[in-house]
């Protein structure tokens, strides 16, 4: 990967945190981007287009899940789908505040419907990693498109790479998830981000569904160009996604720590920096320990190594051994060749 790394682009989702509400999810655009966030996300489904109203346990969360046990797919996605007339009043109130808008499609319609609202950058979710024919659909939009790889094989985020460069996709960013609700650091895996760059000469980032802030700081030093965090009013307030979601001041500090482990980084070949000027001045020199009469012969009593700076290298101490000093010496004072004969 560069060495250099780029503040990421910081894309909050909002998923099913509107809670049914309109108000609510324009509520949290205005919050997000008065965080600092750059972009703001939304799903593009209904329950019917992303599952079938089946009571069986197939169509059932596991029971023994977090958040979600036991509900059918159909309930779930019922109440946490965005209805598809406030795409355009969210997009819009996104670019109004400055911030970019767009979704994660999840058929054919969804695309369609999206391109209606020129959305401009896709995303493709982890679990559907492995619709092909869905990427291929959106890689045609000719738009950037992100691939989230929770819970894929390295096959199967070659073969998604593959049917996004084959249906027309140039712009290209694979984000590293842990597709568990919420995740746990120890399973976020970041060195994948190197793979997939290496690999498949693709952006990297990171979709992250951990509490906090230190798995997407981390990231941010490991070169992700893309971090994605679910985002909420209020945790108290539920939701589907609540549990794992961030509020707004939470946000404001992790992009703040972003920016700054993105700065911090910096450039591998720069070392001695303006910065640090005033130290350099208070390093240590070689300084006379004593005054000294015109024509004193030095010896190690005479002088030694003390802060700060102006006197010779402490590593020029066995060099100026048995040196006259051509003229008389204040304790205190700097050694330097011209003293010296």
């Amino acid at each position: 990967m560069d060495n250099s790394v780029s503040v990421p682009l910081f894309v909050a989702e909002i998923s099913g945190n509107h809670n049914g509400d309109l108000q609510r999810a324009l509520n949290i655009v205005q919050a997000v981007a008065s965080a600092g966030a750059r972009a703001v996300k939304i799903q593009t489904y209904t329950a019917e287009t992303i599952t079938m109203d089946i009571d069986s346990d197939e169509f059932k969360v596991s029971k023994n899940h977090e958040l979600w046990g036991g509900r059918t797919l159909y309930n779930l996605y019922e109440e946490a789908f965005t209805p598809w007339e406030w795409h355009k009043p969210i997009f819009d109130k996104a670019r109004e505040l400055g911030v970019l808008p767009f979704s994660t499609p999840f058929d054919e319609s969804a695309v369609d419907f999206l391109e209606s609202l020129d959305c401009p950058i896709y995303k493709i979710a982890s679990l559907e990693i492995v619709d092909l024919p869905l990427i291929g659909v959106v890689a045609a939009t000719g738009k950037p498109l992100i691939l989230s790889t929770g819970t894929a094989t390295l096959d199967e985020v070659s073969d998604a790479i593959s049917a996004a460069r084959l249906g027309g996709a140039t712009d290209i960013t694979t984000l590293v998830c842990t597709s568990s609700y919420p995740a746990k650091a120890k399973d976020a895996n970041l060195s994948r981000m190197k793979t997939l760059h290496e690999l498949f000469g693709v952006k990297v980032g990171l979709s992250d569904h951990t509490l906090g802030s230190a798995v997407a700081v981390a990231a941010t030093a490991l070169g992700a160009s893309v971090i994605e965090k679910h985002v909420t009013l209020h945790r108290a307030d539920g939701g589907v996604d609540s549990a794992f979601s961030m509020e707004p001041g939470e946000l404001k500090q992790m992009i703040l720590d972003i920016n700054d482990a993105s700065a911090a980084v910096g450039d591998p070949n720069t070392w001695r920096t303006d910065a640090e000027e005033e130290s350099v001045r208070l390093r240590p020199s070689l300084r006379f320990e004593h005054d000294l009469p015109i024509g004193s012969v030095l010896d190690s009593t005479n002088f030694r190594s003390v802060r700060p700076a102006g006197g010779l290298s402490p590593k020029e101490a066995k060099n100026i051994l048995g040196k006259k000093v051509n003229q008389p010496i204040s304790r205190g004072q700097a050694v330097t060749w011209d003293l010296l004969e």
